[in-house]
């Protein structure tokens, strides 16, 4: 091939590319456009009784009497005459039981005076580890359950930022990220980037593809000497907001970098997802190699890190699969209690909601046959019920 032949082809490859992004985009904007309406804007469903009595303690009984002594507010009823309840709704009458029923502040179950903000990211070196559905599915489980939580993405890719609706290279091209608040030439208040989502408790720090510039400026700043350096830029960007919130969950990028060790000194604690696979543990285990000398050499220049918790949580598991039940439980052998009882089942429920950008919580149950989405609810339920008592042990309150 002569060299003068060879512009050309670069510029033809670089074409295709670029025509594949754009075919790619309008595909993907016809895709959202039919998946949610109006305008591609995501809304919650409502749930249904049992629902509300599984997220708030209340009894079937006691909600009926409630209702009917005139206690709790009137809400939508279907064609059946059963009670619909937006998470609004269930907010609203958790309320009112922590106000009028026995151990009422069991209700409440987020930030008390004293408690410090917890702050969790959710790390792994490898993509495909479900730390996007386990960042997400907590999120909403602990909104639903009465915390104020703040999500934020950190990844470049956005996926977080896109299950909750949004077009991150057409909403947030000009900016409006989580990257506004971290940059280091005129840094913008952290809340005003976060929005409100249509899950009521639940707000959002988006992500867009700018944020991968934070890598090389952060280089840059290190070796100008610019501050405050990365290791307290999104702590300090919390400060301003930390009263509104009593979780705040961090979906981190696959790979060990400056934006995630950002959010690792930001963090009160880790949640580690690990596929139960050889590749996927052996993985794991260059991501934490790799962390402990990098947490250890800030540590020398910095003093300690300290963190409340560091969890492993099993997902995409398979129970049927030999092998993956021998990796999990060689996995515990070696870790110990540090490793979530409850696994993230792998399910078609998570997989067919996830086409539409939605979660198990979203879906309308009349979509999934009962058996799947019980199965499902009950391992993602668990998992989080699990994790939550994580969390409260570090308000140092009993759990059961």
């Amino acid at each position: 091939m002569s060299t003068s032949s060879k512009p050309a082809a670069s510029e033809s490859v670089a074409a295709s590319i670029a025509s594949n992004a754009i075919r790619l985009s309008e595909a993907l904007d016809n895709h959202m456009r039919n998946s949610f309406q109006p305008e591609s804007k995501k809304t919650l469903r409502k749930f249904q009784p049992a629902e509300v009595s599984e997220l708030t303690g209340i009894s079937m009984s006691n909600l009926r009497t409630r209702h009917q002594e005139g206690d709790f507010p009137e809400v939508e009823t279907d064609s059946r005459g059963r009670r619909l309840y937006s998470a609004a709704e269930i907010d609203q009458i958790r309320h009112i039981m922590a106000k009028t029923g026995r151990n009422g502040e069991a209700y409440l179950p987020g930030r008390r005076s004293g408690d410090a903000l917890q702050v969790i990211s959710i790390v792994n070196f490898k993509g495909g580890s479900s730390k996007t559905t386990s960042a997400i599915h907590l999120a909403q489980r602990y909104a639903l359950r009465g915390y104020r939580v703040l999500a934020i993405d950190m990844d470049p890719q956005a996926s977080l930022t896109t299950m909750f609706g949004y077009r991150p290279e057409i909403e947030f091209a000009e900016g409006g990220t989580i990257y506004d608040a971290l940059k280091y030439e005129e840094p913008v208040p952290l809340s005003q980037v976060i929005r409100k989502t249509y899950f009521h408790n639940l707000d959002l720090a988006p992500a867009g593809l700018m944020l991968s510039e934070y890598e090389t400026e952060t280089a840059y700043a290190l070796q100008h000497k610019i501050d405050p350096p990365f290791t307290q830029r999104l702590a300090i960007a919390l400060d301003e907001v930390e009263a509104n919130y009593d979780l705040v969950i961090i979906d981190c990028p696959p790979q060990l970098g400056f934006t995630t060790m950002t959010a690792l000194l930001a963090s009160t604690g880790l949640l580690i997802t690990v596929v139960p696979s050889m590749l996927d543990v052996a993985s794991m285990a260059q991501f934490l190699e790799m962390a402990g000398e990098t947490v250890r050499a800030l540590e020398d220049a910095a003093g300690p890190i300290h963190w409340n918790f560091l969890k492993f949580l099993i997902a995409r598991y398979e129970p049927t699969d030999v092998p993956q039940s021998q990796m999990a439980g060689f996995l515990r052998s070696i870790l110990l209690d540090q490793v979530l009882t409850t696994p993230m089942l792998k399910s078609t429920a998570i997989s067919d909601a996830g086409m539409t950008q939605q979660t198990i919580y979203e879906i309308e149950p009349s979509q999934v046959l009962k058996k799947t989405l019980d199965r499902i609810l009950e391992s993602v339920n668990g998992v989080a019920d699990e994790f939550e008592k994580v969390i409260q042990k570090a308000w140092a309150r009993e759990t059961d």
